[in-house]
């Protein structure tokens, strides 16, 4: 049996807006890569990392996870909030007691916001073309 079948492999998706991120967790040493580029690279930011390692931090385990998140669409802010999202669906997989401690946090929560569609005979979703009396 090789060491890659004796290790589970933890699969979550997450959403946010048009972004869709799969997150692979795996026992490890904490290395997270993004789109095969190191997190540092890919989410330069502090905000935006920080964002992604919320649920890690919050349930002590920065360090004990590596993961290897596939994600797509959307601006880096929306990714990253995708990201996040299934982090904390492949903790819970991983172990069901974490559910407890991440759901006050709102990170096992999708967030529904979406841009909204632009309607016929107007520039835009809700906006009027200028109307003149005379």
């Amino acid at each position: 049996m090789s060491a890659a079948a004796a290790t589970p492999v933890l699969a979550a998706t997450g959403r946010r807006k048009t972004a869709v991120a799969r997150v692979r967790l795996t026992e490890g040493s904490g290395t997270i890569t993004i789109n095969g580029r190191p997190f540092e690279e890919y989410l330069p930011t502090l905000q935006l990392q920080n964002t992604v390692l919320a649920p890690l931090q919050t349930v002590n385990s920065v360090n004990r996870f590596d993961l290897n998140v596939v994600v797509k669409g959307g601006g880096t802010n929306a990714q990253a909030s995708a990201i996040r999202l299934g982090i904390a669906r492949a903790l819970t997989i991983s172990d069901g007691e974490l559910r407890k401690e991440l759901k006050p946090h709102g990170f096992l929560r999708r967030d529904p916001r979406m841009k909204e569609r632009k309607k016929a005979g107007r520039p835009g979703a809700r906006k009027r073309f200028q109307f003149s009396k005379r």
